[in-house]
C-alpha cells in the first residue's frame, strides 16, 4: 500500500447498512481536516435518509501493523482551527440517529478513542490496544470527550487510560466495557456484517428512540417525561401493532418505522 493512495473516508449504503471506511492505512488512518469534513458531511447524509438503520464504521489497515486510527493528524495543529472542529465530528458521530457499530480492526490512538466510545457498539479483533497519549503530549483532552470516557466506562477506568497513558489490550477493553465483543481478526468482517443485518431488521422506531434515552441517560441530560412520551409513542406505533401481528403469525415483521 503507497502513500499516495491515501484518501477521505469511503462512504456505501446497501440494504439500510450505512459503511464509512477511514482510508489512510499508510499513514495509520490519522483523521486530517479534510477528513473531518467529510465525515461531518456524511453523518449529516445518513441522518436525512431514514432508510439507513445502521451504520458500521471500520478502517482500511496493513496486514503487517493494523491501525484502525493514530487519532488527529498532529501536523494540522500548526495550520490553526480547522473549518470543522474534531470534538464537534464526534459529538455527530454519537448523536446520529440510526445505531452505531465500530469494526475495531486495528489499534486505536489518541482522538480516535473517542470515535469508538462514541459509537453505540464496538466490536475489536484479538490483538489490538487502545491508548490515549494526552498525559505524554501536555494536552487537556476536551470536555466532551472526558464526559464519554466517565459516562461509558466509569472514572476509574478513564482515570487508567488518562493519567497512565499506557496502552490498554483487547481483554481489558473488553472487560472495561470499551468493546462489547473481542473476536479473531479473520472474522471480524462477518461477525460485524451479521450484527448490523439483525439491527438492520428490528423496528426502527424503537430501536433509535432506546438509543436516544440511553445516551441521554448516560450523559444525565435526560427527562422522566420525555422518556415516557417515547415509551408512548412506540406503544400507539404501526410497528408495535405490526409487531404483536408477526409475533402472533410467526412470521418476520414488516416495519414501517411509525
Amino acid at each position: 500500500m503507497q502513500a499516495e493512495a491515501s484518501q477521505t473516508p469511503r462512504f456505501s449504503v446497501q440494504d439500510g447498512i450505512a459503511r464509512i471506511t477511514l482510508a489512510r492505512p499508510a499513514h495509520r488512518n490519522r483523521l486530517q481536516n479534510e477528513d473531518l469534513a467529510v465525515l461531518k458531511d456524511r453523518f449529516h447524509q445518513i441522518d436525512q435518509d431514514t432508510t439507513v438503520r445502521v451504520v458500521v464504521l471500520t478502517a482500511e489497515v496493513l496486514p503487517e501493523r493494523p491501525v484502525f486510527s493514530a487519532g488527529y493528524n498532529t501536523a494540522d495543529f500548526e495550520a490553526g482551527p480547522p473549518a470543522v472542529g474534531f470534538e464537534e465530528v464526534v459529538e455527530a458521530l454519537e448523536r446520529l440517529r440510526p445505531v452505531t457499530v465500530c469494526a475495531l480492526n486495528g489499534s486505536v490512538y489518541g482522538g480516535a478513542t473517542d470515535f469508538v466510545l462514541a459509537c453505540d457498539l464496538a466490536l475489536g479483533a484479538e490483538g489490538i490496544e487502545m491508548r490515549m497519549p494526552a498525559a505524554s503530549l501536555g494536552i487537556h483532552y476536551y470536555a466532551s470527550g472526558l464526559v464519554r470516557y466517565v459516562s461509558r466506562l466509569g472514572v476509574s477506568a478513564a482515570k487508567r487510560a488518562f493519567l497512565t497513558a499506557e496502552p490498554l489490550d483487547a481483554q481489558t477493553l473488553l472487560r472495561i466495557g470499551y468493546l462489547q465483543e473481542v473476536v479473531p481478526a479473520a472474522q471480524l468482517d462477518e461477525r460485524v456484517e451479521a450484527l448490523a443485518r439483525h439491527i438492520a431488521g428490528l423496528a426502527p422506531m424503537a430501536v433509535q428512540t432506546l438509543k436516544q434515552s440511553l445516551n441521554e441517560l448516560a450523559r444525565g441530560e435526560y427527562d422522566i417525561a420525555q422518556l415516557r412520551a417515547r415509551e408512548k409513542a412506540t406503544m400507539q406505533s404501526d410497528d408495535f401493532a405490526e409487531g404483536r401481528r408477526a409475533f402472533a403469525e410467526r412470521r418476520a415483521p414488516v416495519w414501517k418505522g411509525r
